[in-house]
């Protein structure tokens, strides 16, 4: 049995997945409105009251779990679940807000033998698999750009804890800066700069971001942000023979040596249509124990470092 904890909109796609493998689950979610729109877009009941008077009702652990509630208590819940024995969890991103949770939840696993990755799904889409295949007959990447400019103008009017805004670049920005490193390598050293201090009133620590470094592969690398002007979300990654551009995320397109012409490249992304882009290949290879392409909880710890020092501003080394 598969526990998948939520019942709002990432639970339901989750939720998508698992019926279409023929696996068997249960959602455990809070309210009665969430439960609701889950039973009508699932056709299955989620059990309402939250996860620890769940625990307390003592059920059988389950063979992994999913958790899929909100930001802020990710921490909480995975804490939870560790505790209670589990030994499968596949959590959403970023799993805690900030390096302490982090520490607490790498430290808890251990203690616990649990294996516990995050739920980058961008790592799984079809075109950043088409990349890793262009990539790898290229060489390697030379060097990478990536932006994650944010939607200020969307994000301002959300009904979020003070808590989820002040961790947006870990929360949800981290979503680009994760696959960028994934496909050019994590940073060996970076130095990053921050700006506009209380420009916005959700985000009053900064609003403006820049930044460069090598990696490991010993690619260079930039990025940018401004979540108080216009942009948007991409990744593009450079070899001897191609530059590779991921704008939106979910396409490829791709560049010649030797032209100016940029021209999409033909992926099999039918899944990644059918069901939430990433998410079907990701729960896949949860469910299978393939944890190559995952970030663990393990990683993250160290990871979480590198988007303090973007939030910020400062050097990185490794």
């Amino acid at each position: 049995m598969i526990w998948i904890i939520g019942s709002g909109y990432m639970s339901i796609e989750y939720a998508k997945v698992l019926k279409n493998l023929g696996k068997d689950f249960i959602a455990i979610g809070r309210g009665e409105e969430n439960a609701k729109k889950f039973r009508e877009a699932t056709g299955k009941e989620a059990i309402v009251g939250g996860l620890k008077n769940f625990l307390e009702t003592k059920p059988n652990k389950p063979s992994e779990v999913i958790v899929a509630s909100n930001v802020e208590q990710l921490f909480e819940t995975t804490t939870l679940l560790l505790e209670y024995g589990v030994k499968s969890i596949l959590l959403e991103k970023p799993g805690a807000t900030n390096s302490e949770q982090m520490r607490k939840l790498s430290e808890l696993a251990k203690e616990k033998s649990a294996d516990v990755v995050l739920a980058y799904n961008r790592r799984f889409y079809s075109s950043t698999d088409k990349a890793i295949e262009i990539i790898k007959e290229d060489g390697g990447v030379t060097s990478f750009n990536f932006e994650f400019t944010e939607w200020s103008h969307t994000i301002e009017v959300l009904n979020k804890p003070k808590e989820t805004f002040e961790a947006w670049l870990v929360a949800n920005s981290s979503h680009v800066i994760n696959m960028a490193f994934f496909l050019g390598g994590y940073p060996e050293k970076m130095s990053s700069y921050s700006a506009g201090e209380k420009v916005l009133k959700w985000h009053p620590r900064a609003s403006i971001f820049a930044g460069s470094g090598v990696s490991h592969t010993n690619a260079l690398f930039s990025y940018q942000a401004n979540w108080s002007s216009p942009g948007r979300w991409s990744v593009e990654m450079i070899t001897r023979k191609h530059r590779l551009i991921f704008r939106p995320m979910e396409k490829l397109q791709i560049q010649d040596i030797g032209s100016v012409a940029i021209n999409s490249v033909e992926i099999n992304d039918t899944i990644d249509k059918e069901f939430k882009p990433g998410l079907f290949k990701q729960t896949e290879c949860f469910l299978s124990k393939d944890f190559s392409r995952f970030v663990n909880i393990h990683d993250q710890l160290s990871h979480i470092n590198i988007y303090e020092t973007i939030l910020n501003g400062g050097t990185f080394a490794r």
